[in-house]
């Protein structure tokens, strides 16, 4: 392998494009949409969405300018080390890292519990192993194939949820008879059981799930740096991500909420097999069986590509050993990629052995760690854009500028920590911060502790090497 050097730069548009919509759009929205209408009504899961929708573009206006002042693999932690202090970049590098490590090996058991709905007779572990070597060999043998990968992976999903939204919204006005007959619904169903039926409260509840779901588009940022021409192509991903996102998501929670009534929603199986089976799609389970595999190992392969990307970048900026940063002939940082698939597998034998302790208490970790690093990007951007004017640089210069600065990153970040402070009063999301926290503050002292012993040895080889 070769030391230390720079990743190429072999993505395309697409490739960041479907990099960041496969990274969103997953289990969450195929699943947990339904359950959230079910709690809020059409109308409160609609206002949280567009409220997810706007957080999640001011944090990429944020990254985006970022990103093409500085494309550098690693992204928002280097920007945080470089404007927020070298510790916080640490701590961001650690809790974005877990956050991908973690979804990795729950990717793997679910993806291994789609497979035995058609071959119950094989163990899961079985399968486990088999998606493991695969996502794998994707990202070990160039990041070209594992582009591609996660190309055709997403692209199953984005036409997945447009005939979904199709032939939903067909169904809704009557252009489209339903199979047992029944009349259009239009939007009766939206406002049947009233436009806010169990108060605001849920909503706000709701708010920090959909900001987890939105999760996923910092993708654009990591991948910044081993893309061509990133001051053209990450704009371009950045907009028509965000663009594709809203119709998506507004799209599906419209089609949902008027076929399917909210004392329905979240309570029958799968509510996008529901529609597909109202509207007479034959196998619509196994169709949606296939779909949810290949979001579960589009997730996968996002995954580990993110968390190699961030050892690898950890050891660039000399805060890990420098074989996490040595590269192969083909440009992949296969030690870094080893040791992250690794995490991956222990999380995954974690979900197992431990699912009510240790896994718990990952999970919740990687969920926070998720509007950490929004919290981040808000704040580096602020304090680049004000270090950029005082130093006499122009605006001019910036090839990507996010508009109507400073309310911007301002806005996300307040936006951001609300959504923080919102899991201290949701019961089933307050483990979160008790094991997020204590996490960040080891994040710390471990910085601090490995800066400290590192700065010694430093001191120490000239004084050896004079004796």
């Amino acid at each position: 392998m070769q030391e230390s050097q720079q990743l190429q730069r072999t993505m395309k548009t697409r490739h960041l494009v479907m990099l960041s919509l496969g990274g969103v759009i997953g289990t969450g929205l195929f699943f947990n949409t339904g359950y959230i209408i079910s709690t809020t009504g059409a109308a409160g899961t609609l206002l949280a969405y567009l409220i997810g929708a706007l957080v999640v573009w001011l944090v990429m206006q944020c990254l985006g300018e970022l990103a093409v002042a500085m494309p550098e693999t690693g992204a928002f932690h280097v920007y945080a080390a470089r404007y927020l202090g070298p510790a916080t970049g640490y701590t961001v590098a650690w809790l974005y890292w877990l956050t991908w490590t973690v979804a990795l090996g729950s990717s793997f058991t679910a993806a291994g519990f789609c497979m035995q709905y058609w071959f119950p007779q094989v163990p899961v572990w079985i399968w486990c192993l088999v998606f493991c070597v695969m996502i794998f060999a994707l990202n070990v043998f160039s990041t070209r194939l594992f582009a591609e990968g996660e190309f055709w992976f997403s692209l199953i999903k984005v036409i997945t949820i447009i005939a979904f939204i199709v032939l939903g919204g067909a169904a809704m006005f009557g252009w489209l008879p339903l199979k047992d007959g029944s009349p259009a619904p239009l939007l009766h169903n939206l406002t049947a059981a009233g436009w806010f039926p169990h108060g605001v409260l849920p909503i706000l509840m709701t708010m920090v799930a959909v900001n987890f779901a939105f999760s996923g588009t910092e993708l654009i940022g990591i991948a910044a740096g081993e893309t061509e021409n990133p001051q053209h192509v990450v704009p371009v991903a950045i907009r028509t991500t965000i663009a594709r996102l809203i119709i998506f998501f507004i799209g599906t929670v419209l089609v949902l909420a008027a076929l399917i009534p909210m004392d329905q929603a979240g309570v029958v199986k799968s509510p996008f097999v529901l529609v597909f089976e109202k509207v007479g799609i034959p196998y619509a389970a196994d169709i949606f069986n296939f779909v949810i595999l290949t979001a579960i190992l589009s997730a996968a392969n996002s995954g580990l590509y993110a968390s190699g990307r961030m050892l690898w970048s950890l050891s660039n900026e000399r805060t890990l050993p420098r074989c996490f940063s040595r590269l192969t002939r083909r440009g992949v940082p296969l030690t870094a990629l080893s040791v992250s698939m690794l995490g991956g597998v222990l999380a995954l034998l974690s979900s197992v052995i431990a699912p009510d302790t240790v896994f718990v208490a990952l999970s919740a970790i990687s969920g926070f760690a998720v509007v950490a690093v929004w919290l981040s990007i808000c704040a580096s951007h602020y304090l680049f854009r004000r270090r950029h004017l005082a130093e006499g640089r122009t605006l001019d210069e910036l090839h990507y500028r996010a508009p109507w600065f400073p309310l911007t990153p301002i806005l996300g970040f307040i936006l951001c920590l609300v959504a923080c402070v919102g899991l201290a009063f949701d019961p089933s999301q307050r483990i979160a911060l008790w094991c997020g926290l204590p996490f960040v503050a080891l994040c710390y002292g471990a910085y601090y502790v490995t800066h400290a012993f590192s700065t010694r040895q430093t001191r120490e080889e000239p004084r050896h090497a004079t004796e």
